[in-house]
């Protein structure tokens, strides 16, 4: 596999991971508290919602020319990469509360129970947050799926990556019917966040009519390059005003 195909594969693999895991938690608190078979509708609904906007949007991005796609797609990652790798920036730094699966298990429970107690037949309540829940976490599913295998016309690729993301993780949690709180969240968000960001770049920059120095090898500089600037911001975060106003100001008389 090419250095794109292995980047394709564990970034897509880990984003859908992440999307999953967020998606699995909504349908166990409303499954467990109020009603199975309302909550796995609202899901097998969204899937076929999803499915239908994937077949609509694919065939589209794989028939624009190359650079017009490349541009696009790497404008829309990069858009997507840095709004994740900020949020991670900020977990890591400590000034923005870290990512709970536990913590939101309890307040989807809570909710769910102070809407009364279902009714026979459909509940509508899991029925709905159950929907909204898989079908916007799975909206990203897809964009990070479409985006990445139709910029290398890898599409099935990236649907393998992807399902196989998704399997794995409903598979565990159904089998422990409890959110994947251990699944270390806000480090594999970081990693998507560096790895979104870094193939924005680069396809941006290609579409764009810019050729890097080694065509995909490049990528071997430019990713480690971007952890490199996320982790001296989360050092820079990190270090308390003070500090870094009195490092300034030593500066400033010097």
């Amino acid at each position: 596999m090419s250095g794109q195909e292995i980047g394709l594969v564990f970034s897509v693999f880990v984003a859908c991971a992440v999307e999953a895991v967020e998606a699995l938690t909504i349908v166990l608190a409303v499954g467990t508290t109020r009603s199975w078979r309302s909550a796995l509708t609202g899901t097998a609904v969204a899937v076929v919602v999803l499915a239908v906007v994937t077949a609509a949007i694919g065939p589209g991005l794989t028939s624009l020319p190359i650079d017009t796609l490349r541009l696009l797609v790497g404008g829309l990652l990069l858009v997507f990469g840095l709004q994740w790798l900020r949020k991670a920036i900020l977990r890591a730094a400590g000034l923005r509360s870290q990512h709970d699966e536990e913590e939101i298990f309890r307040e989807e429970t809570a909710a769910a129970s102070a809407a009364g107690a279902p009714r026979d037949g459909l509940d509508a309540y899991s029925f709905t947050i159950a929907f909204k829940g898989v079908l916007l976490e799975g909206l990203e599913v897809v964009f990070i799926a479409l985006t990445f295998g139709a910029n290398q016309h890898r599409v099935g690729l990236a649907a393998v990556a992807a399902g196989a993301a998704v399997l794995v993780v409903a598979g565990v949690g159904f089998a422990i019917r409890a959110p994947l709180a251990r699944v270390p969240e806000n480090a594999m968000k970081f990693s998507v966040g560096v790895m979104l960001t870094s193939f924005g770049i680069f396809w941006g920059a290609e579409g764009a009519g810019a050729s890097w120095p080694g065509g995909d090898v490049a990528l071997l500089a430019l990713v480690p390059s971007v952890l490199g600037v996320s982790l001296a911001l989360v050092r820079l975060f990190r270090t308390p005003p003070v500090a870094r106003s009195g490092a300034y100001t030593g500066v400033a008389r010097a």
